[in-house]
């Protein structure tokens, strides 16, 4: 909200969550069409898990840190669509059947939906809006931002030592795994690299949905697998490992935009 505030709501958050949010789906609708695909991401879990990333508690923070501040309008934009995508088609594609016995799952997925740092922060934004608070809410909210920003990177790693302490080898990874890895962290943001180019972004505008494109899995994919129990093990596998090993692709894809440009 103070991220946001302090930048204003413009026509960059809107068409970058447009942006992530139809490519997601457009992706989505591409594995499950082609056979090839199919058969190597042959469940949704694995399919939201290499395309749904951690861009709220990692990809801001770390776009705060690499870009300049006219960007987080785009960071944020992605965010948001990525979050809207998620919850909005995630619970459809897991849920067996919807029964009765489902309906508190539901309610679950609703209340995070509308708990999820972009959801409230643009509730609050439009909020402050509404009552002409923007610039005095702004100028306060900027600096406990960033610091709440900065804290978010302590919930990743809390996350992860829950993950560790779970039965099972958290390493010992399938062909499945190893698929939906290779397109979280390598195949999705070099896509949306080239279509960042393709429609003409800048520097900053493609660095902003590229870093956030290859943010590791989301924590939501695990909260969703959780909710319907859903090859839970899979997805706690994916973030764990993509986690790991987002430390060395993060830093390639900013060298790389850096190298393009």
């Amino acid at each position: 909200m103070g991220l946001l505030l302090k930048e204003g709501i413009d026509i960059d958050l809107i068409k970058s969550a447009l942006f992530a949010f139809l490519i997601i789906g457009f992706l989505i609708f591409l594995i499950n069409l082609l056979p090839i695909l199919k058969s190597r991401l042959p469940n949704y879990n694995l399919q939201l898990a290499g395309l749904i990333g951690n861009t709220s508690f990692l990809g801001i923070p770390i776009a705060i840190a690499l870009l300049p501040s006219k960007t987080i309008n785009f960071t944020i934009g992605f965010d948001l669509g990525t979050t809207l995508f998620a919850w909005i088609f995630g619970p459809l594609f897991l849920q067996k059947s919807p029964t009765y016995n489902n309906i508190p799952n539901i309610k679950v997925l609703l209340n995070a939906l509308l708990n999820s740092p972009a959801s409230r922060g643009i509730i609050g934004v439009l909020l402050a809006y509404l009552f002409k608070l923007e610039l005095i809410l702004g100028n306060y909210l900027w600096i406990p931002a960033r610091i709440v920003i900065a804290l978010a990177i302590i919930i990743v790693g809390t996350r992860l030592g829950i993950i560790t302490n779970q039965k099972g080898k958290i390493f010992e990874l399938n062909e499945g795994i190893k698929y939906s890895i290779l397109l979280k962290l390598f195949i999705f943001p070099f896509i949306i690299f080239f279509i960042s180019k393709f429609l003409d972004f800048d520097i900053y505008q493609t660095s902003a949905v590229v870093l956030q494109a290859g943010t590791p899995t989301a924590i939501s994919t695990i909260l969703m697998a959780e909710a319907y129990k859903v090859n839970q093990k899979i997805a706690s596998k994916i973030l764990f490992t993509s986690t790991l090993i987002s430390i060395i692709t993060i830093p390639f894809l900013t060298f790389l935009i850096i190298a393009t440009n």
